[in-house]
């Protein structure tokens, strides 16, 4: 049964990235974390050192970042969740990116995490194109 200490992790890593508290985030990740930012697409990022460097990337690429959670479920190590990443670009585009998530915990922190993300959704937003009603309505949920 659930008893949501996985989610509080993942509220805390969303609250520190929010807050641009890279060390905090990081802090959250095991060190031999195994990180798929969008599994299928991309390889994985492999250990805490490397996933701080994707993040300091994404950090200049994410701006005033809201990052929602809709719904989770917690079972054994893992929890699975459904948001909505929004933020920012640095040129003025608003991207709004619906996912599920994965992320495998070990000792409270972060060993395994998988996104599942169309990375076309937020490259069109990227370019300039307004939200599809459909992502609209999904963003628009209220969060957990």
């Amino acid at each position: 049964m659930a008893d949501g200490r996985h989610l509080a992790v993942l509220r805390s890593i969303m609250g520190h990235w929010r807050d641009g508290d890279l060390d905090a985030v990081v802090a959250h990740l095991h060190d031999d974390i195994v990180w798929h930012y969008a599994a299928g697409a991309m390889p994985p990022v492999r250990g805490r050192d490397k996933a701080r460097r994707l993040l300091e990337v994404l950090q200049h690429q994410m701006l005033d970042v809201r990052w929602q959670a809709f719904a989770s479920a917690e079972v054994g190590d893992r929890l699975f969740v459904e948001g909505v990443d929004a933020y920012r670009t640095p040129d003025g585009h608003e991207v709004a990116t619906p996912y599920a998530g994965v992320l495998e915990l070990r000792d409270g922190l972060v060993i395994g995490w998988r996104d599942y993300v169309d990375l076309s959704v937020a490259a069109s937003q990227r370019s300039g194109e307004p939200f599809t009603d459909h992502v609209r309505e999904l963003a628009g949920r209220p969060p957990i």
